[in-house]
């Protein structure tokens, strides 16, 4: 199993960072069967591309949130490193409270 499991949604509230504000956040290493991903289809040219992430961030962007790590950004990345037979994602970690 490369994911915890395979979600199709963002469950946790909105947390409006931009791109400028997800830099700020340090990278970290996290494990691939740790994550939840938000969204359950890829495009297999972005998943082959090896420039994808040229004009992006080079961290995958994971939310935590009541205690789960969702995979906000970056399944892409987090594929390619499975296909390499690695178990670790280089990532922006960002903890998400809830909202009262």
């Amino acid at each position: 199993m490369i994911f915890k499991r395979v979600g199709d949604s963002r469950p946790y509230p909105d947390h409006g960072l931009g791109s400028k504000e997800w830099a700020s956040v340090p990278p970290r290493q996290v494990r691939l069967d740790e994550l939840v991903t938000t969204k359950d289809t890829l495009q297999l040219a972005a998943l082959l591309d090896e420039d994808s992430t040229f004009f992006g961030d080079l961290f995958a962007h994971v939310v935590l949130w009541r205690d789960e790590l969702y995979l906000e950004d970056g399944l892409h990345r987090a594929l390619r490193a499975a296909l390499q037979q690695r178990n670790v994602l280089h990532a922006r970690v960002l903890r998400v409270d809830d909202k009262a």
